[in-house]
């Protein structure tokens, strides 16, 4: 099985921007030490704090978000970075190349539990016309980014990313710590009849979603033997989908401030439809690619239809 760097090199990646994907993963494996250990390392369990979110931190939330920005910040191409977990874009080195974007630990809500887990992680170009601490600096779309990638933290632990091309797999080799590339090309089927979605918040859901879901459980013989599949944890569903196709749902509801849903599209909505577009899905966000979205604000967030082409197109006309 061939090593990570040497298949980076292959798909023509530049070195610095290797160096950087290699600092990120140095931070994923000791959070995956980490969680391997649970209980043993004290890391279970919830701290008395919430995130800029209004989500209360778990203590690995906590944890991972340090490593990660650490390593980050004393990496030399890296200008500026924002997380889930920080209010504010933290500047890094001057002039250096790269912004990196990143929910550190997506699905704590399954620490306790033992479910999966993961990071995400997102690479932009810095600019050079806004400051370093600006929100500006990720004022991109989706379609800009030079790396997107997740590190999910199972059974194995398996990092899928993309550097512009296909959508790849490595397996973390426990046994020389290193990212062993196990899945050379991601192809998502058109067609297939399993989804994800959180069916409890049907109640808020604007009346065509609704609708929409009368038919797939009740109404229409054409969805006869779908199945719902749900994790709590977008990279873990997002992953089966890239697996073997699907649907990811979370659409915008009437909760205070849910108006948009809940996914970020800085750190969540955007590296993940990369990933899904470059293994031959669709991503959107009310019936627009997530891709072409502009920016708003660090911590927009976004309705999202995701996964399976078929089934994505099909969602967004019978919603939108």
């Amino acid at each position: 099985m061939e090593r990570l760097i040497p298949a980076l090199k292959k798909d023509n990646v530049n070195i610095e921007l290797i160096m950087l994907i290699r600092t990120i993963l140095a931070a994923s494996k000791e959070i995956s030490f980490r969680v391997s250990q649970g209980a043993l390392a004290g890391v279970l369990g919830s701290t008395l704090d919430e995130n800029i979110q209004g989500e209360v931190q778990k203590k690995l939330d906590v944890i991972a978000n340090q490593l990660l920005k650490d390593m980050l910040l004393n990496d030399d191409s890296v200008r500026a970075i924002a997380s889930e977990e920080e209010d504010f874009v933290v500047a890094a080195t001057p002039m250096a190349p790269y912004i990196v974007a990143f929910d550190p630990l997506d699905g704590s809500s399954n620490v306790d539990i033992n479910g999966q887990i993961g990071t995400i992680f997102t690479i932009y170009k810095a600019k050079d016309d806004v400051p370093d601490d600006s929100e500006l600096q990720f004022a991109q779309k989706g379609e800009e980014q030079v790396c997107a990638g997740y590190v999910l933290y199972g059974a194995s632990t398996l990092l899928v990313m993309t550097t512009g091309g296909p959508t790849r797999c490595y397996t973390l080799d426990s046994t020389h710590g290193g990212y062993l590339l196990t899945e050379n090309n991601f192809d998502i089927p058109e067609k297939t009849k399993e989804f994800a979605v959180n069916i409890a918040n049907y109640r808020y859901w604007p009346e065509k979603v609704q609708c929409y879901f009368d038919e797939v459980l009740y109404q229409s013989d054409a969805f006869s033997g779908s199945s719902m599949r749900w994790n709590a944890a977008m990279v873990g569903d997002v992953h089966r989908i890239i697996s073997r196709g699907g649907l990811f749902l979370y659409p915008q509801d009437t909760r205070s401030g849910n108006s948009n849903g809940k996914i970020r599209l800085l750190y969540e909505a955007n590296p993940l439809a990369l990933l899904i577009e470059k293994s031959g899905g669709l991503a959107t966000s009310l019936g627009q690619s997530i891709l072409t979205i502009e920016p708003t604000s660090l911590h927009q967030r976004v309705p999202v239809a995701i996964g399976s082409k078929e089934q994505v197109e099909y969602y967004n006309k019978s919603t939108i």
